[in-house]
């Protein structure tokens, strides 16, 4: 089983890259705003936060004892958050000893807002349509967090960080299924 976790910042392309591995590798996208906008439906962030982790949790523990090829998981890693270091390990240690691969996406800050307003993008996530609520969010997520790691920070044997300023969600998908060897359907 393939468990690929796409990281980065706001915006950065995680799920637009994550459909793209999804539909070459049959591998099962779930991007994290398909369990933040569920719960943000019916109540604030703060009071749902641990009904977001419950619902991905749930799903992660059902993959991992099925027949599933595996999946993609989109995370927003803030890397002085230790709850976000947490968070990983929670999920190495759902899928043990299966394929961990994680990818983490950087583009500077204008094609983030660029891609912030893309049609897919506010299709798929309706939490992000109030385009000055999103680009404000995507301009102090820059203040508020790190979310570009240092150099060797990721001890992960199976990392790989690319810089997908300048490469479509296709290209970006090549390199990941390159360079991790994962198997692309027929």
């Amino acid at each position: 089983m393939d468990i690929v976790i796409i990281v980065g910042p706001h915006a950065v392309g995680k799920m637009t890259v994550g459909e793209e591995l999804e539909k070459r590798t049959g591998l099962s996208l779930l991007h994290n705003h398909m369990t933040i906008d569920l719960v943000l439906k019916f109540m604030p962030r703060d009071e749902g936060r641990d009904l977001i982790t419950l619902i991905r949790n749930e799903i992660m523990k059902k993959v991992a004892k099925g027949k599933s090829k595996g999946m993609i998981l989109t995370f927003i890693w803030a890397f002085e958050e230790q709850s976000d270091w947490d968070y990983i390990e929670n999920i190495k240690s759902i899928f043990t000893d299966q394929n961990i691969y994680i990818v983490e996406l950087n583009s500077d800050l204008e094609t983030r807002l660029d891609r912030n307003i893309t049609p897919n993008r506010l299709e798929k996530k309706w939490t992000k349509r109030n385009i000055e609520w999103s680009n404000n969010d995507v301009k102090e997520g820059v203040i508020k967090y790190r979310m570009t790691s240092y150099d060797g920070e990721i001890k992960e044997g199976k990392y790989l960080r690319i810089d997908n300023t300048n490469l479509s969600a296709i290209e970006t998908a090549d390199k990941i299924i390159e360079y991790f060897g994962i198997k692309e359907v027929v």
